[in-house]
């Protein structure tokens, strides 16, 4: 996904095609990018996390209690006018200021769930990407060309996160099938179901050929080398109902 030129940009959103390759976006957040405002429906879930919480799963598929990203949610935020990444920030200061210990960063899958990982059964397809299905969601899957909302963790191999969507506070919308995010992350998307959970184990020619340059608190990815996602496949807007 690309960079833009906010503090709130994502390093695995790539850069938009040529001009009219891709379609607006649901929400209308700007450029082909489409970034969701935080809202309260996950927002105090991170930044519970973040300020010392105890929700290891913030932004599972599960209960409003457990950080659940509905459509119905993101869209009362936009109208708010919520800044999540403004309420998590202060959340994070104020722990500071209390003398709390600072807490690792919201995960999908904990330390349980990397357990379990182990008995899962690998998937490996034609391209070389491999991947684990941590939950199995009830919904539709995805189409070519349809946007999805998706909380997405970016890590390399030794499991150091390049980028979290939980951390932001707000989830990923992007087209699959169009170029708009890695190969890996296209082609592992497109097989899950709405409310799933999967860890993808992408290979170095579905990653980024460029590589990523490191930035503070954030390791550097070679260039066409492996990388880790955790996905978890929110919702289908104009498809799927949320109701």
């Amino acid at each position: 996904m690309a960079a833009a030129a906010s503090s709130s940009a994502s390093p695995i959103l790539l850069p938009p095609g040529p001009r009219g390759a891709s379609s607006r976006a649901w929400f209308p957040s700007g450029g082909g990018r489409a970034f969701v405002r935080g809202g309260n429906s996950w927002a105090p879930c991170c930044c519970r996390a973040a300020a010392g919480g105890s929700l290891p799963q913030c932004g599972g598929a599960d209960d409003n209690g457990g950080g659940v990203v509905t459509r119905r949610g993101v869209v009362g935020a936009v109208a708010l006018g919520v800044s999540s990444s403004a309420f998590c920030l202060q959340a994070a200061l104020d722990a500071v200021a209390g003398g709390l210990p600072p807490e690792e960063k919201p995960k999908l899958c904990d330390a349980a769930c990397e357990a379990e990982l182990e008995n899962l059964p690998m998937v490996t397809t034609e391209s070389g990407l491999q991947y684990k299905d941590i939950k199995v969601g009830r919904g539709p899957s995805p189409p070519i060309g349809f946007q999805v909302a998706a909380n997405c963790i970016a890590m390399v191999p030794n499991g150091q996160i390049f980028d979290s969507s939980l951390e932001k506070g707000q989830p990923y919308i992007f087209r699959v099938g169009a170029g708009q995010v890695i190969k890996g992350l296209d082609e592992g998307i497109l097989s899950m179901k709405v409310g799933g959970l999967r860890r993808l184990y992408i290979p170095g020619q579905l990653a980024f050929p460029k590589g990523l340059t490191s930035a503070p608190g954030r390791p550097r990815v070679a260039p066409s080398s492996p990388v880790v996602f955790d996905v978890n496949l929110l919702f289908i807007p104009g498809l799927d109902d949320d109701e």
